[in-house]
């Protein structure tokens, strides 16, 4: 069951980035391109002894039109972002660090 679950996960994910072109030729996952999942990492990865970067302003550009309710389905349903060294906690403290109106939970 385990396996199947996670083959789900997996074929959810190439689904979003088959249908998930911005238009101009770029995959996006829950409508946050690379770009902008790679300008949010500092802001989510902990790494010991080291403090966490402040959001940029790329980093919240690319929340204020991401899919809430899709990112937390990846966070809750997969361990993909664990193998980023994303923390889920953290990730969920960008919205109100990029002082977005709406509130995300999970």
């Amino acid at each position: 069951m385990e396996a199947y679950k996670k083959l789900v996960i997996i074929a959810a994910l190439v689904l979003a980035l088959a249908i998930g072109s911005n238009g101009q030729g770029q995959s996006s996952i829950c409508r946050m391109t690379k770009d902008g999942f790679v300008a949010c990492a500092p802001s989510v990865t902990a790494t010991p002894g080291v403090s966490l970067a402040a959001p940029t302003a790329a980093c919240c550009s690319a929340l204020s039109v991401a899919d809430f309710p899709c990112l937390c389905f990846f966070m809750r349903n997969s361990k993909l972002l664990n193998t980023y060294g994303v923390d889920p906690n953290l990730a969920m403290q960008l919205p109100a660090k990029c002082n977005l109106a709406r509130s995300v939970h999970c």
